[in-house]
């Protein structure tokens, strides 16, 4: 977990990456801003990671005990110094530390220097292979686009996923030259972050931002962090196939990854699988993951999940998503008898259900998944659901239900749950090493309603311990360690409870109200004093009124 001291620095810099990036770019709206501020980052990480693999090359060159020393014998100190320049741009070198290789127009070195020359167009010379090469440049936009399409080109996993339209911009090129240099200030040395840690925060919390910013719409590219550290927590990925078919700009893949680093496993263990629709967040979504150094396979395209399916044949041992809520009219060119409908056939109106068992389909054997979802999942009896809900229950498939409470997306006030399944309920070792106990027939209802805090006046948000109250609840009730109902918060049921509920999963029915503790006072009175109270507070409330209506007349207004 981040310490204090790494939070005080993050959010300091949070606060100037911000307030000065809406000073330089007041003209454009979130969602090209978004494209801008991100393509930028992105550029100065690939380019910094490069930086510190050629640091550390040279120092290799220099060292007659590494294997790739270069011995200066029979070379002049000219001829020397132009070998190891000519070492130094060896491809196979950074490739090798999966660092990616970064062209010299790419390099935000090069930017920097010449974003103020190109305004107005000019000609610039650059070193490639060692031979000196002119490159027309137009303008600043025209110098980013380059560096981005050079990158492209060198780097044939990023193809077509880099927005490269910064020339297109209606903008004061002038701005977008301060903007390299504003992005140039980002500090990448820290005593306990590494630049990738700081970076990688730094675009996380602009997609949050630019996800408040673009209201519903920026929504569908962006999870909320502690819903996803949620289900990353609960689910705990340590190694195995890891998929989301509506994978917005790869949240849960970026969890995963911090998730296994904080519980020192490694990062190689997992094969990271999405899919998403939108060709925009496709491209954020890759960028993410290559900020990170995560390899990932999102398919051959932006694609449609249930017309396109751009991974068949994946059966994933942990599946997490953030789908749409009551997506409508999404069956269009799917067919009625699509294997994936194994327990029903999900209305055309609403998606919900088909999200759910497009997932089921790509799951292990031993596979285990969180999806989140709207309220009315957990109950709706219309178009079939109640059916395929009764299917789920009775086929094991459920583990665990936990009601969130309001107000916790930029996108929706919709009410949400998010319902874990799994295929094996029976005792086995996870991957986490936990041993678990025969759950068969079981599921754990969890309110979390109460759970949480108002982090501003519009949005909710959990704090650490309540994210650990509601996962330390879900693994000791997986293991038998040490778990206990408990009254308003958590209880585990048996199939014959939902039965009695009419296969209704609404966790609030299963935990009950929570005991409040008594107070002592005798309830007559109670009431006595608190009808005293209310007289007096009714008092208090006319005498103000009678004060303002004397001030208004006082003003000339009669009310």
């Amino acid at each position: 977990m981040v310490d204090q001291n790494e939070q005080e620095f993050l959010n300091s810099l949070e606060k100037k990456l911000w307030t000065s990036a809406n000073k330089l770019l007041p003209a454009l709206d979130a969602a090209q801003y978004k494209h801008v501020m991100l393509g930028l980052i992105f550029l100065k990480y690939v380019s910094d990671a490069f930086d510190l693999r050629r640091e550390e090359l040279a120092k290799q060159i220099a060292d007659p005990q590494h294997e790739n020393y270069l011995d200066p014998d029979g070379m002049d100190e000219a001829e020397y110094q132009a070998e190891i320049a000519n070492e130094l741009e060896v491809r196979d070198f950074y490739l090798e530390t999966n660092t990616f290789w970064v062209p010299p127009v790419a390099r935000w070195q090069f930017l920097r220097d010449h974003n103020k020359v190109v305004i107005g167009g000019a000609e610039l010379e650059v070193l490639v292979n060692g031979k000196a090469q002119k490159v027309k440049v137009s303008s600043v936009g025209h110098l980013i686009d380059n560096a981005l399409e050079a990158i492209e080109l060198d780097n044939t996993k990023l193809k077509g996923v880099l927005n490269k339209r910064y020339t297109q911009l209606q903008i004061d090129q002038a701005k977008l030259g301060e903007l390299i240099d504003l992005i140039s200030t980002i500090p990448f040395t820290h005593d306990s972050l590494s630049s990738k840690d700081i970076l990688g925060h730094v675009y996380e919390y602009f997609l949050g931002q630019f996800a408040l910013a673009e209201g519903k719409k920026g929504g569908q590219f962006y999870t909320p962090k502690a819903i996803v550290s949620l289900i990353v927590q609960m689910l705990e990925p340590y190694k195995g196939r890891v998929y989301d078919p509506a994978m917005g700009s790869g949240g849960f893949f970026v969890q995963s990854e911090q998730f296994i680093r904080e519980h020192q496993g490694r990062i190689g263990e997992i094969s990271i699988y999405g899919q998403e629709y939108n060709h925009t967040t496709w491209q954020l979504a890759a960028m993410n993951m290559a900020i990170r150094g995560i390899e990932f396979n999102f398919g051959k395209e932006p694609a449609n999940t249930y017309t396109n399916d751009q991974h068949p044949d994946l059966r994933a041992d942990f599946v997490m998503a953030n789908p749409p809520f009551n997506m409508k009219e999404w069956d269009t060119g799917v067919d009625d008898n699509d294997p994936r409908w194994v327990y029903g056939k999900p209305p055309s109106g609403n998606a919900n259900f088909a999200w759910l068992q497009h997932m089921l389909y790509h799951l292990a054997p031993n596979g285990s998944m969180g999806l989140l979802l709207a309220n009315g999942s957990m109950s709706s009896n219309t178009s079939g659901e109640g059916e395929i809900r009764k299917a789920l229950i009775e086929n094991d498939l459920i583990e665990c239900m936990v009601a969130l409470p309001g107000q916790l997306f930029t996108n929706t006030q919709i009410p949400a749950c998010i319902w874990f399944l799994t295929k094996n309920k029976g005792a086995r070792t996870a991957a986490s090493g936990r041993a678990l106990r025969d759950r068969k027939q079981q599921v754990l209802f969890i309110d979390a309603r109460n759970l949480g805090y108002m982090k501003d006046r519009v949005l909710r948000d959990f704090t650490a311990e309540d994210l650990k109250k509601i996962c330390d609840v879900y693994h000791a009730w997986q293991t038998g360690m040490g778990y206990e109902d408990q009254k308003g918060f958590c209880a585990s049921a048996r199939l014959e409870d939902m039965q009695k509920h009419d296969y209704v999963l609404t966790p609030g029915r299963y935990v009950g109200a929570e005991v409040v503790e008594e107070d002592g006072e005798a309830f007559a009175e109670k009431m006595t004093r608190l009808t005293a109270q209310l007289k007096t507070q009714f008092e208090d409330s006319a005498r103000l009124e009678g004060e303002i209506k004397k001030n208004l007349a006082g003003l000339g207004y009669e009310f």
